[in-house]
C-alpha cells in the first residue's frame, strides 16, 4: 500500500504544527529543565509527526499500523508530559490537551480504516 505522501495526512499536519507549539512553549520553561522535561516533550511530540512519515513510507499496511500505533504511544507520553509541567505551572494545559485529543482520535480513525481496507 502505497500512500501519496504523508505531508498530504491532516493527522501529520496537526502534530507537526503541534511540535512547532509546544518548542515556543518550553522555551520558556526554566533552564534548569532543558535537559529533563523540556527535552522530554520535545522528544515526544518530535515522535508522533516522525513516525506517521516513516510508516507512511513503509510496503506495507501492516507497517503502517504498526508505526501510527508507535505515534499513539509517543503521543500519551506528551499527555503525561503535559500534566507533569501543568501541575508545575510551566503551561496552561488547555492549550494542548485539546490538540492531543484531536490527533488521537484521527490516529484512532487512521488506524480503524486502515485495518478495514483489503490488500
Amino acid at each position: 500500500m502505497s500512500l501519496r505522501n504523508h505531508k498530504d495526512l491532516t493527522v501529520w499536519k496537526r502534530s507537526f504544527g503541534l511540535v512547532i507549539l509546544l518548542y515556543k512553549i518550553t522555551s520558556k520553561f526554566p533552564k534548569d529543565e532543558q535537559y529533563g522535561l523540556t527535552s522530554q516533550i520535545r522528544r515526544s511530540a518530535i515522535s508522533v509527526p516522525s513516525n506517521i512519515a516513516e510508516g507512511a513510507a513503509r510496503s506495507s499496511k501492516k507497517e503502517f499500523i504498526q508505526f501510527l500505533y508507535i505515534a499513539l504511544g509517543s503521543l500519551s507520553e506528551l499527555e503525561t508530559q503535559v500534566f507533569i509541567a501543568s501541575e508545575l505551572h510551566y503551561l496552561a494545559p488547555d492549550e494542548i490537551l485539546p490538540t492531543i485529543e484531536e490527533i488521537r482520535k484521527m490516529l484512532l480513525g487512521l488506524i480503524k480504516k486502515l485495518k478495514t481496507i483489503d490488500h
